[in-house]
């Protein structure tokens, strides 16, 4: 059983390390400053791109078409549109949007994770005051008016996990934002640490049940048919000696007299028979 647990605990730090090649996996990332999503234009927004290969190899694209701008790893953005960037070892990163829309709501740009605060904004044109403000998340109402243009999540939860979007008067106009998905994470160091011991329980249970059905399967073998006893005056045989001549060369071809030594056993009345050492000759 010692060597059971070992295998299984083999097997489960093999898929751990598994999982930690497929988490760790480099992917190319396209940071925003301000770290808004998604950004507007009448901020000073700045893009990097951060990826394997060198900054020169950067090429960057705008609405899905190659930007005149490229070999950069960073960008200042001067026109609304949805931008990515390549790097020749990772590849397409995610796209970020730029808008300059009547009515934008903005989340962090950055991974959400459960037990965090977060504020969501609805932000006018240019900084335009925005009154008679909703938010909605899957399209239903959270909050009904509000004289606020933020909306808190905090603790944030993995229920909070959805489609938000806002309302608002904003230059003499009832306006709607654009949806913005919010996708709330465990916390890496609990998701880690919950995901091994899902992984260690489960190749334990796994081995554990398969050994039993082997062991189940081992004891309901029928037990092997005896041997036969052997029949009155049948000679069994233990060991047989061929003892060859004095005086015969060792080149010979022909065996001459070999002589068979042999134990002879109890019948199966039980009785003995004569014992002999020199039984007779074999041609």
């Amino acid at each position: 059983m010692a060597g059971d647990s070992g295998m299984a605990g083999k097997v489960a730090l093999l898929l751990w390390a598994q999982t930690l090649g497929l988490a760790g996996a480099q992917t190319t990332q396209l940071l925003v400053e301000p770290p808004w999503r998604p950004a507007v234009l009448w901020d000073r927004v700045t893009l990097t791109c951060q990826g394997s290969g060198t900054a020169g190899a950067t090429t960057w694209y705008k609405d899905g078409q190659r930007w005149e701008q490229a070999g950069r790893d960073q960008l200042t953005v001067t026109e609304s549109g949805t931008y990515t960037c390549d790097r020749p070892g990772t590849g397409r990163s995610p796209p970020m949007t730029v808008s300059n829309d009547d009515l934008v709501l903005q989340a962090p740009a950055r991974a959400l994770l459960e037990g965090d605060t977060v504020t969501l904004r609805c932000r006018g044109w240019w900084n335009s005051t925005v009154t008679w403000v909703r938010f909605y998340r899957d399209e239903k109402d959270l909050t009904g008016t509000l004289n606020r243009t933020e909306l808190s999540l905090a603790p944030l939860q993995l229920n909070h996990s959805g489609s938000y979007s806002c309302r608002g008067l904003v230059r003499s106009f009832m306006s709607q934002s654009a949806a913005v998905t919010v996708t709330v994470h465990v916390a890496a160091g609990v998701g880690g640490a919950l995901l091994f011991l899902l992984l260690l329980l489960g190749v334990i249970v796994a081995w554990h049940r398969w050994h039993r059905v082997a062991a189940r399967k081992h004891q309901e073998r029928p037990p092997p048919d005896p041997p036969a006893p052997p029949e009155e005056g049948e000679v069994l045989y233990t060991h047989v000696v061929v003892t060859k001549r004095a005086g015969v060369s060792p080149r010979a071809t022909t065996l001459q007299d070999p002589q068979v030594t042999y134990a002879e056993l109890r019948g199966p009345q039980g009785q003995p028979r004569e014992p002999g050492d020199i039984y007779g000759n074999v041609l």
